[in-house]
């Protein structure tokens, strides 16, 4: 179980809130400050659990000015980031322009990217190098739909999207990595997602990394739970050995509970 900083494993759990395409800046500012107090209220030790929220484009700003400000422990992170640096790509996002907001993670990958927007894992591969060339840190999206798991080639599939997506890192690249397995099959859909699931896939996926860059690199890589994480789930699931924290969507929309989240070693310990 990795519950701190001064675990063995000394892997910092990191409690994401993906607030997707929700919350313009005047909304987003709200809610990250009744997140702040709420976290201040239940005494939140920043140091031992990591709490990074991801706006909105539009919102990073406001969100990030409040962060700053209000020297709020929280960090922040972009929902995405183009594969180009600069240049005559309109509507995408350069991870420069992330990183002058002092943005800390961007998501790569996530599910809904691959889904609806069609990304490739060598798209993805260009976006985790663009990250880097900015000193932001990937959390890199991995998972599969129903009809793979329903084949039992979900371990397979989900490892496939991870080599290619990590395919030319360094080994000081993938040691800072953060993995978010993302079952796509227990989100909406009417099944249900356990810890032995989430355990069964960071498991392997740890696995696969220290294979591809070696056992030194491997117990050093963060790798997160995504699945309709809520309050009443996130204890168990980070109570496994190789899930380090979670990426949460919805519920991440509300301050309370995503506060709750973040507090998950008080339920188990109690």
């Amino acid at each position: 179980m990795n519950t701190s900083a001064n675990s063995s494993s000394n892997r910092t759990p990191l409690i994401a809130g993906n607030w997707k395409m929700n919350m313009d800046h005047v909304q987003g500012s709200s809610l990250l400050q009744h997140l702040a107090e709420a976290l201040s209220e239940a005494k939140h030790d920043y140091d031992r659990v990591e709490v990074a929220v991801f706006p909105p484009f539009t919102s990073l700003s406001a969100v990030q000015t409040l962060i700053q400000d209000d020297g709020l422990g929280l960090v922040s992170g972009g929902q995405d980031l183009s594969p180009f640096d600069s240049g005559a790509y309109t509507g995408d996002v350069s991870g420069r322009f992330l990183a002058r907001l002092g943005c800390k993670y961007v998501l790569v990958g996530h599910s809904e990217r691959r889904t609806i927007h069609g990304e490739t894992d060598e798209i993805l591969n260009a976006k985790v190098k663009a990250a880097y060339r900015q000193a932001l840190t990937p959390v890199l999206c991995v998972g599969e739909g129903l009809d793979i798991r329903r084949a039992g080639t979900h371990v397979q599939h989900t490892l496939a999207q991870l080599r290619a997506s990590v395919d030319g890192l360094t080994t000081d690249q993938a040691a800072g990595l953060v993995v978010a397995y993302e079952p796509v099959w227990a989100i909406g859909t009417g099944e249900v997602a356990g810890p032995e699931d989430a355990q069964e896939m960071c498991g392997a996926i740890r696995a696969e990394l220290a294979g591809l860059f070696g056992q030194d690199v491997a117990p050093k890589t963060r790798l997160l739970y995504g699945g309709s994480v809520k309050a009443s789930n996130a204890p168990s699931m980070l109570h496994e050995t190789d899930v380090d924290g979670v990426l949460v969507g919805g519920a991440s929309l509300d301050a309370d509970e995503f506060a709750s989240i973040a507090g998950f070693e008080r339920q188990l310990a109690g």
